[in-house]
C-alpha cells in the first residue's frame, strides 16, 4: 500500500503495528525542526491521519497537509482536534464511541465509591501496621441514597447514572442542551447542579466549549461536604482552584482519573487521603482498548476505500 497515512502523536504498540504493517504510516517527527521539514517535504503525500489525545491536529498543522481528507482518531475524545478547522478545509473526523462507554462508567462508579468510602487510604493504613497501631480507621462518607449531579449526560454520563441507580442515589444532570425525555431533573447550570448535590460527577466532553466549566464558583457552591469525581478531560476543572479547595479544606474530597498536564499531577495531591488519583485508565481494559484499534482501524481503511468513516463526529 502507497503511503498515506500519517500518524501523529504517541500511540499504543498495538495500534502502531498495524498501521506501520498494513498502511505503511509515517510517523510526524516529535522535534519541531524535523517536523517543519518533514512536512515541507511530505505534506501533500498524506490524505489521513490517524492520532489520539496525546496529539494535536490544529489548523497549523492541517495547513501544511493540503490533501488531507479524515482525521481518525483513537479515542471518543477529539478535543485535540480543531474539527472546526477541520470540517473549513473538508476534512472529515471520527472518534471510538460506544466501545469505551460501559468501563468508563465502571471506572466513575469505582472511583466514587473508593473516594467517599476511602479504600485505597484504607489499605495503605493496613500495610503501613497502623490498624493494629492506632486502631480503627476513621469513619468514612457512605454512597448509598447520596445525591449525585453528573455534568454531561451523554453515552457515558447516561451509563453512569444508570449504574448509581442501583445505589439507590438521588440523580439529576446538567447537560449544555436539556435530554428530551431524560427522567433526571435538570440543572441550568453547573453551579445550580453543584449546589443540590453530595458528589458532582464531571462526564462532559473536553474541548475549549467546556475549558474551566467546573471552576472556583462551582466548587465553592459544591461545598465542603462535597466530593468531585472527574473521568472526562482535566481541562473541564479548573485545577488550580480544584487543589485549593481540596488543600484548603473547602471541599470534602475528589477521585480523579484526568489532569489538566499529564502526566504531570499536582504534588499537593499526593499527601491527600480523601483524594483518590488514577493515571488516565478509565478506558483502560483489554478488551475495550482492543475494541478501540478494532474501530480506528475500520475508520482508517472504510475512508481509504470508500472516503467513508464508520463512526464520523457530527458536532
Amino acid at each position: 500500500m502507497d503511503t498515506t497515512v500519517l500518524q501523529v502523536g504517541p500511540l499504543s504498540p498495538s495500534l502502531e503495528k498495524p498501521l506501520g504493517d498494513d498502511y505503511a504510516a509515517r510517523v510526524l517527527p516529535a522535534d519541531p525542526a524535523e517536523r517543519d521539514q518533514f512536512l515541507d517535504d511530505h505534506g501533500a503525500e498524506f490524505t489521513a491521519v490517524v492520532t489520539s489525545g496525546r496529539g494535536v491536529v490544529d489548523d497549523a498543522l492541517l495547513a501544511k497537509l493540503p490533501n488531507l481528507g479524515a482525521v481518525v482518531n483513537f479515542g471518543v475524545g477529539y478535543d485535540t482536534v480543531d474539527v472546526g478547522a477541520a470540517t473549513a478545509r473538508g476534512v472529515v473526523v471520527s472518534n471510538t464511541p460506544d466501545v469505551l462507554t460501559d468501563t468508563v462508567a465502571d471506572t466513575a462508579v469505582a472511583l466514587l465509591l473508593n473516594t467517599l468510602r476511602q479504600f485505597p487510604a484504607a489499605d495503605r493504613y493496613v500495610r503501613a501496621g497502623r490498624w493494629a497501631a492506632e486502631g480503627e480507621y476513621p469513619l468514612t462518607r457512605g454512597v448509598a441514597e447520596s445525591r449525585v449531579g453528573i455534568i454531561g449526560l451523554g453515552r457515558i454520563g447516561s451509563a453512569i447514572a444508570r449504574r448509581l441507580e442501583v445505589f439507590g442515589c438521588p440523580l439529576s444532570y446538567h447537560n449544555r442542551h436539556q435530554v428530551p425525555d431524560s427522567p433526571l431533573p435538570y440543572a441550568a447550570s453547573p453551579v445550580d447542579l453543584a449546589r443540590d448535590v453530595d458528589v458532582l460527577v464531571v462526564a462532559a466532553a473536553g474541548g475549549d466549549g467546556t475549558r474551566k466549566l467546573v471552576d472556583a464558583e462551582v466548587l465553592d457552591a459544591l461545598g465542603a461536604q462535597g466530593y468531585l469525581i472527574n473521568i472526562a478531560r482535566g481541562t473541564v476543572v479548573d485545577q488550580d482552584a480544584l487543589v485549593a479547595a481540596l488543600v484548603e479544606g473547602r471541599l470534602a474530597g475528589a477521585g480523579l482519573d484526568v489532569f489538566a498536564d499529564e502526566p504531570n499531577v499536582p504534588e499537593q495531591l499526593f499527601s491527600l487521603d480523601n483524594v483518590v488519583l488514577l493515571p488516565h485508565v478509565a478506558s483502560a481494559t483489554v478488551q475495550t482498548r482492543g475494541a478501540m484499534d478494532a474501530l480506528t482501524l475500520r475508520n482508517l481503511d472504510s475512508f481509504l476505500k470508500t472516503g467513508e468513516l464508520v463512526t464520523p463526529v457530527t458536532s
